[in-house]
């Protein structure tokens, strides 16, 4: 089964102090959750494989590295990916993107399918799937499946606050999956919600409630 790794980061933990805070506005939030983000892609990308490519610097020629192989591809789970994956973008400017549009069913929690758009080539891209919240899991489990049936190969989870329950769930379902969160928190609530949490990330990313 693949690991769970909290990224623990003094800056990332200041960082998400701050967005958990209820009176942070919206503006102040994502902001926030677009320079956690840089910091999530550094931690998350440093097993990207390296090639030496010949250069020459102002004073000598050089063999000097370089990323090899395809670009990463950032698959949004939206709309509360978008945080994440703006973030990402500033620090990966040539990633390719994707999204893939869920909703979650209030009542019974089921996740939603309403828009899926990935690169065609994806099966030769390592992926990683963005969302700031892993609560119930069941977005996630279904835009892993959803990836996988499209020919990816090689995904990782990223978020930004993860529930014991979600983590489970994404293992029992996907356990080659690696899971990347900047916290582990308590519980879900009775209505499927992290707790302490942050409260729902999209109404606060986007300010619609």
């Amino acid at each position: 089964m693949a690991a769970v790794t909290v990224i623990d980061h003094p800056l990332v933990q200041h960082k998400l102090t701050l967005m958990r805070r209820a009176e942070t506005t919206a503006a102040d939030f994502r902001a926030l959750l677009r320079e956690i983000s840089m910091l999530l892609a550094y931690e998350v990308t440093r097993d990207l494989p390296l090639t030496t490519v010949p250069i020459a610097t102002p004073l000598a020629p050089m063999q000097a590295p370089q990323l090899a192989g395809k670009k990463t591809v950032i698959v949004s789970i939206m709309r509360a990916g978008e945080g994440i994956l703006s973030g990402m973008l500033e620090l990966i400017p040539l990633a390719r993107v994707g999204h893939i549009g869920i909703y979650r069913d209030p009542k019974t929690h089921v996740a939603v399918e309403y828009y899926f758009k990935v690169p065609d080539d994806i099966a030769e891209r390592q992926t990683l799937v963005v969302d700031p919240m892993l609560a119930t899991g069941n977005s996630a489990v279904a835009a892993l499946t959803r990836l996988k049936a499209a020919g990816a190969q090689s995904c990782k989870y990223v978020c930004l606050l993860a529930a014991p329950e979600g983590i489970q769930h994404v293992q029992e379902a996907h356990p080659e999956v690696p899971i990347y969160t900047a916290a582990i928190d308590e519980r879900l609530n009775d209505h499927g919600y992290i707790l302490p949490g942050l409260g729902d990330a999209g109404d606060r990313l986007f300010g619609t409630k």
